[in-house]
């Protein structure tokens, strides 16, 4: 069962990997809080002929935690989103894509503090390395930075997203037990809500950037394969090995980000990235063993 899982977290880490990528390519071509908005409104109308007799079916389990569930899709997916895109206009697609490598942080946390789920000694040191790593990238490996707290402005609202995105991986684990389609549906109906006052606030400001043919382009790629697929693939693998252990493989977004972002945009890649990448992947490696002698029943 676990081997699914991996597989599913690592093609859902690439998906992942190429949002960023696409987010990078958006500046210019369609506003963050437009794209954000989007990503998430077009995927209701393609899972609707995949999932409405499932969301029929699943309402009377849906309806008491209704509420609970469109937050979550606000939180887990548009302050992420309007977060990691707007951070995208002031920092590049490897930071981001390794400053993801935090998330497993915020997943141990919140899940400690909203579920009481115990963490092993492996799985905090893994935990330790991965977000070591993270800062390092967030400070581009000077130390000075660090000490005078001089972090870049898309460096920190990408610390905003991550943070968002670990609180909801944890409770996510509290969904009643539907099917993905009608959670989905759920999650995205959430998510377009929460959206509006954000694409009103950049139309206000007059931020807005309207799609052209790579706008366009970009926004069909984030709707089909790092939302949806994505998205289900992700919920799918926290059913079989749970939220920390499925977290964990976030920490394969840097691995995955950093060679499309060299191979797709043609950015550098600085000695501090490779030494970022080598504590994010070593911690993870690190907390999933722990986590799976966890999982193991005792004889």
């Amino acid at each position: 069962m676990h081997r699914k899982a991996y597989f599913l977290l690592l093609v859902t880490m690439l998906f992942w990997a190429g949002n960023a990528v696409a987010g990078k390519l958006a500046v210019g071509h369609i506003s963050p809080m437009l794209l954000s908005g989007l990503r998430w409104a077009l995927v209701i109308p393609v899972l609707a002929p995949l999932g409405r007799r499932h969301l029929a079916a699943d309402w009377p389990a849906l309806r008491p935690h209704l509420w609970l569930l469109l937050f979550l899709g606000f939180l887990g997916f548009t302050v992420f989103s309007v977060a990691m895109y707007g951070a995208l206009i002031y920092t590049t697609a490897t930071n981001v894509s390794i400053e993801q490598g935090g998330m497993p942080v915020f997943v141990f946390a919140a899940s400690f503090l909203l579920f009481g789920t115990r963490t092993s000694a492996a799985q905090m040191a893994g935990f330790a390395l991965s977000f070591a790593g993270v800062v390092i990238t967030a400070i581009h490996g000077d130390m000075d930075r660090l000490i005078h707290l001089d972090v870049n402005f898309g460096d920190a609202l990408m610390m905003l997203a991550i943070v968002a995105y670990g609180v909801y991986t944890a409770a996510i684990k509290a969904r009643p037990q539907v099917h993905w389609t009608s959670l989905m549906s759920v999650l995205c109906a959430g998510a377009t809500l929460g959206a509006v006052p954000f694409i009103a606030a950049e139309a206000a400001a007059g931020a807005m950037v309207l799609p052209d043919l790579r706008g366009l382009a970009i926004v069909a790629y984030v709707v089909i394969f790092p939302s949806l697929v994505g998205q289900a693939l992700y919920i799918r693998s926290v059913e079989l090995i749970g939220a920390n252990r499925a977290g964990l493989f976030i920490n394969f977004l840097p691995l995955w980000g950093a060679l499309l972002s060299v191979l797709m945009l043609g950015e550098a890649f600085e000695p501090y990235h490779a030494l970022a990448l080598l504590l994010v992947l070593g911690g993870v490696v690190l907390a999933e063993t722990g986590g799976r002698r966890a999982a193991a029943p005792s004889p």
